[in-house]
This record gives C-alpha cells, sequence and structure tokens, in this order.
C-alpha cells in the first residue's frame, strides 16, 4: 500500500504536489533557523570566550600564590573557554556540513518535485491526447457514415429511375466489377447506350447520371470502410495505452516518486539527528568539559588551603587594647563625677532607670534569639556573637545595679550647685530640653529606708516624655488597612501615668481612675455592650464606605482594619476632611488617643463625645454626630450559610438563611485572602443595589461586615442562572417564553440607563431565572454609576465577545455598550444558551466584527427581533437605539402572544 495504489486520483495528485510544497517551506524554515542558530551560538561562544579571559584576570594574583581555589577557578575558567571553542567549532561544522546538506536536500527535492510533475503531465498528456484522438476518430466515423448513407440512398434513386426497381443486394456487393456489354454496337457508342441488358443501357443519358451517383457512392463506401478499421485499431490501441496508463505507467511513475521522497526523509532525519547531536549540550564532548571542570574542583582542600598562607604571614598573637576612663575629665567637677562610676542624682535617675529598663529588654531578646539558634544548625560565629552582646549588656546591668546598690539608703545627691527649680530656665536651648526631665520641684532631702529605697521608686510604673501638643507624626495604616498615606492620620503616644488622674470634664463629668461616669452618655452606647453591637461601629467597613457616609463637621464613626497582620480598631471623624486614628493600648490593656486611657474602647468613645475634647491636639478633631450603621449593614452572625451553590470572582456563592426572618437568601463572599482593593471592589455592587428597586434587577438585602468574610447578602432566584436554563431546557424552549426573557432584560436594563448605571458585564450567565421564567439582571461587580467612564487600569478580566468596539478599542463605557451587549444576550437566548462567534477566537471575532461581521440569526429568530440584534450592533454608538426603544421592540413583539 503507498503512492502507487492510493494517489492515482487528480485530487491526491493536487494534494501530494502541495505536500511537497509543504515540505519545501518548511526546509526553508529550517534553514533559516539553523542561519539564526549558527550566528547565536557564534555570539555564545564569543561571550564565554570574553567571560573566561576576564576571570583569569585575577587583581593582586600574587597574594593567591599557593591558593587551591584560585587554581581551580582558573582550571574552570580554561574549561569555559574550551566550551566556547567546542560551542563555535559546532556552529561551524552546522555552516559548512549540515546546512550545506540541508541545501542540497531542498534543490533535490525541488528538482525531484519538478521532474515527478513533467512525467506526470507527459503520460497523462499522452492518454489524454489518445483519448482525444478516439473522440475525433468518432466523429469522423459519424460524418462518413452520414456521408455514405446520403450517397447510398442517391444512387439508390437514380437505379430506380433507370431500371425501374431496387437494386440487388448483390448489386451493392458487386457494383464495383464493371462489365462491358457484348452486343454489337455501332462504332462511337457504349455499351449501357444500346444495349439494354446492360446496367445503363435503357438509360440514355440518365445512364451517365447513375454511374456518376455509382462512382460517389463507391467512394463513400470505401471511405467509411477505411475510417471504420481505423478507428477499430484506434479503439484497440486506446484500451491497450489506458490499461497501460492505469496499471503500469502512472502506478510506476508513483512508486518511483515515493521511493525517491522517502529518500529524501532518510537524508532529511540524517541532517537533523546530526543537529540534534551537534547541538546536544549532553554529548560527550561537553560532558567532557563537564568532567575536567569537576576534576579541578577536586583539588580544593579546605584544611590544605590556607596552608601556604598561614606560613608565608605568620605574626605574633593580638596585643591587648586598653580602654579605660580618662581621669583628667571630672578633674573640675568637684568630686561630684567619679572615673568609671555612674553618678545616680535627680539629673540623672530618670536616665537610668529608662537606660535600666532598656537594657533588661536588649538582654532578654537576645536571650531568646540565642535560644532560637540553639535550635538551628547556625554557624559559631552568629552565635559568638550573640554571646559576646549578652556579655556586654550583663555587664552594662552590673555597672547599673552596682551603682544603685552602692546608693543604698542615702539621699539623692543633688546634680549640680545651681537649684533645681532654676535648672530650666529661658535661656535654656531645645536640645537641653529634650534631654533634661520637666520642671519639678526636686525630690525631699529625706532618707529611704525599708522598701521606698531608690531601686523600688525606680521599678514603679514611670512617664515617659511626651508633648501632647506634638503627637508623633509618621505612622500610619498601610494602603491596604483603608487608611493611606495621604490621610491625615496621627498616632499619639503612650504615656502610662504615675497615678490614676482625676479629670474634671464639661457637663461635670468626673473621671476617676481612668474611667467615667457614663450615666449621662447612654446616648452613643454602653459600656455593658461589646463593642460589636454598637450602632457606630461599622466592622470592616471599607476607607471608601466610611468617606461617603461621614459628611458633616464632627460626624465620625468607628471601625476596624487590618496593619502587618495586626487588628486595630480606627475612629475616623469628618473634620476638615476625613481623618483616622488608631485606638492606642497601654500596657495596661487600656485605650487611649492623647488623654486619659480607658478599660473598654466604649467609654474612651463615650468620653471623647461627652467632653467635647480633641481628639488630638493636632487635629483639633471633635465628635459631634455618631454616625450609625445603615439598614443594609447586618451583621455576620445573623447569617447562616447553608450550602454551596457557585463560585464567583472574589469568593465563593452560598444559599443561606437569615436566623431574624428565616429567610432563604443568597450570600457572596470575599476571601479573605483578597487584597483589600479587591474587597473594596467587591462590596461595590452591593452599593450599586442597595438603592435600586425593580422586578427585572435582584435585589440586595444587605451587607456583613462587621467581621471577616464579608459578604453580600441578596434575594435567592430559584431558577439559577439564564445561561444554565438555556442549555437545560433547549428542547422545551419557545419562540413565546424567549421574547418575554428579552423583554424582562430590556425592562431591567431601561431602568438602570434611567439610573446612569452602565452595567459593562450584560450576558446570559450574568442573569437569573425567577419564578415564572421571568429575568433577573445580576452580577454588578463591574458595575459604574456613570453616565460615562473610562477605563484607566487596563482591560484586563474584560468579556471580549460581548463588549462594543469603542470599549474594546478606547475604554471608554456608557449605556450604548450595554446596548451592544443586550444584542448579544438576546442572540444567547435565541441560540438557547450557544456561544456567541461560534469557533472564533476572542481576537478573530474582534478583528472580524470591525471588519463589519455580524452574527447570523440564531434559527426560530423572529425578523423583527433580528433587526433589532443588528440595530444594537451598529459600530457607532450613536447609531444604536436606547433601551426605551428597544423595550417598547420587544413588547410590541410579546403583545402578539399575550
Amino acid at each position: 500500500m503507498g503512492f502507487s495504489t492510493n494517489l492515482q486520483g487528480r485530487a491526491a495528485h493536487e494534494a501530494l504536489l502541495s505536500r511537497q510544497d509543504a515540505e519545501l517551506r518548511l526546509l526553508e524554515t529550517m534553514r533559516r533557523c539553523i542561519t539564526n542558530k549558527i550566528k547565536c551560538d557564534r555570539d555564545y561562544a564569543m561571550a564565554l570566550t570574553t567571560v573566561a579571559v576576564q576571570g583569569q584576570k585575577i587583581d593582586r594574583a600574587d597574594e593567591l600564590a599557593g591558593s587551591l581555589v584560585a587554581q581551580a577557578w582558573k582550571g574552570m575558567m580554561e574549561e569555559l573557554e574550551n566550551a566556547g571553542k567546542l560551542v563555535k567549532s559546532n556552529a561551524d561544522l552546522v555552516e559548512k556540513e549540515t546546512l550545506d546538506r540541508l541545501n542540497a536536500l531542498c534543490t533535490e527535492k525541488r528538482k525531484a518535485r519538478k521532474q515527478y510533475q513533467e512525467e506526470h503531465n507527459r503520460i497523462s498528456q499522452q492518454f489524454n491526447t489518445l483519448t482525444e484522438e478516439v473522440i475525433r476518430k468518432k466523429s469522423d466515423y459519424q460524418k462518413h457514415l452520414e456521408f455514405y448513407r446520403l450517397m447510398r440512398s442517391r444512387f439508390e434513386e437514380h437505379y430506380i429511375k433507370c431500371f425501374g426497381r431496387k437494386p440487388k443486394p448483390s448489386t451493392y456487393l458487386n457494383f464495383g466489377n464493371r462489365q462491358r456489354c457484348s452486343h454489337p454496337v455501332s462504332q462511337g457508342e457504349t455499351d449501357y447506350q444500346n444495349c439494354k441488358n446492360c446496367w445503363g443501357c435503357s438509360a440514355g443519358r440518365g445512364g451517365r447520371k447513375l454511374d456518376d451517383v455509382r462512382d460517389k457512392y463507391q467512394r463513400a463506401c470505401r471511405k467509411l470502410h477505411l475510417v471504420h478499421n481505423e478507428y477499430v485499431l484506434l479503439l484497440a490501441e486506446a484500451e491497450e495505452h489506458e490499461r497501460d496508463f492505469r496499471t503500469v505507467l502512472l502506478p510506476t511513475l508513483l512508486h518511483q516518486h515515493q521511493t525517491v521522497l522517502e529518500g529524501f526523509i532518510v537524508s532529511w532525519r540524517s541532517i537533523m539527528r546530526e543537529l540534534a547531536r551537534l547541538w546536544n549540550f549532553a554529548s560527550h564532548q561537553f560532558s567532557e568539559v563537564n568532567t575536567r571542570t569537576e576534576g579541578h574542583l577536586e583539588i580544593i582542600k579546605t584544611t590544605e588551603e590556607y596552608k601556604d598562607f598561614t606560613e608565608k604571614n605568620k605574626t605574633q598573637p593580638t596585643e591587648p587594647v586598653r580602654l579605660c576612663f580618662d581621669p583628667s575629665l571630672v578633674d573640675d567637677t568637684s568630686g561630684k563625677l567619679l572615673a568609671n562610676q555612674l553618678t545616680v542624682d535627680n539629673l540623672t535617675v530618670e536616665w537610668v532607670r529608662s537606660r535600666m529598663v532598656d537594657l533588661e529588654v536588649k538582654l532578654k531578646e537576645c536571650q531568646e534569639k540565642q535560644a532560637a539558634l540553639h535550635l538551628q544548625d547556625t554557624s559559631d560565629v552568629a552565635m559568638h556573637e550573640l554571646r559576646a552582646e549578652n556579655r556586654r549588656l550583663l555587664r552594662q546591668l552590673d555597672v547599673i545595679k552596682k551603682a544603685l546598690n552602692d546608693l543604698g539608703c542615702e539621699e539623692l545627691p543633688v546634680g549640680c550647685d545651681l537649684p533645681l527649680d532654676n535648672s530650666l530656665d529661658n535661656g535654656q536651648d531645645n536640645h537641653t530640653a529634650d534631654i533634661l526631665p520637666p520642671k519639678r520641684p526636686s525630690l525631699p532631702n529625706t532618707t529611704l529606708t525599708g522598701s521606698s529605697s531608690l531601686v523600688d521608686i525606680l521599678r514603679k510604673p514611670f512617664r515617659r516624655k511626651s508633648v501632647p501638643s506634638s503627637p508623633l507624626i509618621g505612622r500610619s495604616e498601610d494602603p491596604s488597612s483603608g487608611v493611606g498615606l495621604n490621610d491625615d492620620v496621627t498616632i499619639v503616644a503612650i504615656e502610662p501615668s504615675p497615678s490614676p488622674p482625676t479629670l474634671i470634664v464639661p457637663d461635670n463629668t468626673t473621671l476617676i481612675n481612668n474611667s467615667i461616669n457614663v450615666q449621662s452618655l447612654s446616648v452613643i452606647g454602653s459600656s455593658t455592650r461589646s463593642l460589636v453591637e454598637e450602632e457606630w461601629f461599622h466592622g470592616v467597613l471599607p476607607r471608601e464606605e466610611v468617606v461617603r457616609l461621614l459628611t458633616k463637621e464632627g460626624d465620625f464613626l468607628v471601625r476596624e482594619t487590618t496593619r502587618n497582620d495586626e487588628n486595630q480598631t480606627v475612629l475616623s471623624v469628618c473634620w476638615g476632611g476625613h481623618k483616622h486614628f488608631i485606638v492606642q493600648t497601654t500596657t495596661e490593656g487600656q485605650y487611649r488617643f492623647e488623654g486619659p486611657a480607658f478599660p473598654t474602647i466604649q467609654e474612651l468613645i463615650m468620653f471623647q463625645y461627652q467632653s467635647n475634647l480633641p481628639v488630638t491636639g493636632r487635629s483639633g478633631a471633635i465628635l459631634k454626630q455618631p454616625i450609625p450603621r445603615e439598614r443594609w449593614e447586618l451583621n455576620n452572625d445573623d447569617v447562616i450559610l447553608l450550602e454551596k451553590i457557585g463560585r464567583g470572582n472574589f469568593g465563593d456563592v452560598y444559599k443561606a438563611r437569615l436566623r431574624t426572618s428565616n429567610q432563604e437568601v443568597a450570600v457572596k463572599t470575599c476571601r479573605m485572602t483578597v487584597p483589600d482593593e479587591h474587597k473594596r471592589k467587591f462590596l461595590q455592587e452591593g452599593r450599586i443595589l442597595k438603592q435600586y428597586d425593580h422586578p427585572n434587577i435582584v435585589k440586595l438585602i444587605g451587607i456583613c461586615v462587621q467581621k471577616q468574610p464579608i459578604m453580600i447578602v441578596m434575594e435567592l432566584v430559584a431558577g439559577g442562572s439564564l445561561l444554565t436554563f438555556l442549555r437545560n431546557n433547549a428542547s422545551t424552549l419557545t419562540q413565546k417564553l424567549m421574547l418575554f426573557m428579552c423583554r424582562d432584560a430590556a425592562a431591567g436594563m431601561r431602568y438602570l440607563e434611567s439610573k446612569n448605571c452602565i452595567h459593562r458585564d450584560l450576558a446570559a450567565r450574568n442573569c437569573l431565572v425567577a419564578t415564572e421564567n421571568s429575568v433577573k439582571i445580576s452580577d454588578f461587580g463591574m458595575s459604574r454609576e456613570e453616565e460615562e467612564y473610562i477605563v484607566s487600569d487596563g482591560m484586563k478580566q474584560i468579556p471580549i465577545k460581548w463588549t462594543a468596539p469603542e470599549a474594546l478599542n478606547y475604554g471608554k463605557y456608557t449605556s450604548l455598550c450595554d446596548v451592544w451587549s443586550y444584542g448579544v444576550l438576546a442572540w444567547e437566548i435565541f441560540a438557547k444558551g450557544g456561544t456567541p462567534y461560534p469557533g472564533l477566537t476572542n481576537s478573530k471575532a474582534r478583528e472580524k466584527i470591525d471588519s463589519g461581521y455580524r452574527m447570523p440569526a440564531p434559527e426560530g429568530t423572529p425578523d423583527e427581533m433580528y433587526r433589532l440584534m443588528l440595530r444594537c450592533w451598529e459600530y457607532k454608538p450613536e447609531s444604536r437605539p436606547h433601551f426605551d426603544q428597544i423595550f417598547s421592540v420587544v413588547d410590541a413583539l410579546c403583545s402578539s402572544y399575550r
């Protein structure tokens, strides 16, 4: 089985020629690629050589004399250079031999194709010429036959006139044997003129006519017989030629050409094998290079590397460096400052105390690091560094503790000759003010006894220096937490008080022991409830939603955010813009801003609200009006998830039940791991839906942002996705039902258009089927409430086959883009869930649309409905109808079924 038996037909011959053309193009492609590969290999070889040369140029090589690593490196660079040479050698070999063979193969294939075609044309032409000759001979045969019949009829006609009867059959057969009359006649007369028994005796002048007709008849008969014989012989020749052409000539040619082509395949495979061998970096030649490279590494011996270097540069051990206090520094201090001793007095007591605490914290951290490194396979250097740091910290702590113990029960010495209350006069510079403690009465000159020793005093709670009017600046929530770097965010310092303060605030509210009398503060909450139960607590509501809610000066709410994987509570206030304050936690676990601390966040917020004091001195923000949660904000615990029914862009979709009303709902969840930007986009659908109320728009029940995961709660539409419904019920869909579905979609989109809402993702997959097969528009994740929306963040995840050309080309969206999508949706409905532009990729469909192509109408589509689709697919948006016009057309079509 091969060419000779399977490729005799004309179509097979054309296919064989096309196959050879394709092989020639493949050879040309291979030739170009091999040429490029040769160039790349030469460039690569040159680069390897350059790298090897650079690697062999070692700075200060004399100092590396005897280095085994340097020797190994030099060997590696030499082998790298050898590898480059080998790559270049292989490239040269490919160019000189393999590429030449490929070019020769290409030439031979072209020649073989030409010879085959010429030979095939020659034998085919021979057969065609013979066949045409048979046809011509047959036509000639028919012409002579007609002429013979004509001459015969004329001969019979004249014969009857002469003899009164038709000629005998023998006359037809023997008319060529002419007989002379034997009767005596006068001189000059012929036999047929006077003899009544011969052919023309009684004919007279008519006999001569018969003789002429008889001659013509005789010649026609002879010519017919000759043509007949030629036709018979030609047919015999043609039959034999046809048999030879079919069984010998053409099969032999095809078999011979197949043999030639298969021979080319052998050469082709040989060329490719040669390429694979020369391009194989795992070949024995490269393996030898790698083996030699690894062999160079074997000379490196850890214990031998620095042996020669050590012997050559051997020196004496390092002399210790003496670090001691210079006594001359304290010569003029009247003995108040002593060399190598800490001075503990009323000027340094807080510094000593603070330094001791800092050292204890650092010591604890150091010990924790040591414990962690002990469990790991860590270098001795790191462990020794930690041990050295540990010894340094212990040494400093010992110095401090010794100074405190030496002081014992003695009174605290004064720090200078001037009294303390004059130490911070007006001439003191800012730098001194930062170092010295705030002005206060000096400690009494009493003896400290018993448990009231100086050490015990230092251990008591203390105040870190802070300036309330100048809070710490520079810390803010990270962008993913809802508070950006550009927001006015104030992080206040923490100042644990040495004793609980008593603060008188407006309305005679007294703050005692860091708590506040809340009898008059029930207006915004109660300390007995949890924070989640407070109406002004909005959970993890994104910053954009918060800014939208806070509209008047003094409006405020509390929310949660996450910063560096740490949950933080944020107070958001509208005051000269929108400001966000992170609630600070004291070491005692209380909450505060710049003022007093409270055991609960509710009490802190109530104090700020009732006291009419600014949250921070810098911001001046005053809490005036708490903003409660909107009716759309539901409690996460009130939603009971039942079963998973789908998957969205940001998370899963569940069937759920509301605990309060026992109503079954659909719930979209947002995965906790998605970026906050996606969470804001997720909640955008709820923000858009909550203001819409239309029977053909899916209804929003609420959003859950009290805690993670955030959720959007919507009505449960029992029929599910329109696309799934169309595909599952394709066999039972009626034209009436499909028209009514198109009308429902048009009604919903007409409502959205009146609200200046651009859906941007209208498709059967984003519509739902409700009771009585009505359609509801859903999935507003890409929607925008604008008359015109320009995409500025790229065109990712855009449904190409549903999107209007101006949106794809320029990123410009209007409601007329939704009109284009509606045309595709209507096509989907009448195609019973078919995929638009079947068989075309997104890019191909886009190209064909731009060139004017429009999908044909699905089977069973009313003509008026298809004309509406074509109007929706007008390339220029201003030529498309608006949704009120679309609804009127579809509603009129539906009226005929009512």
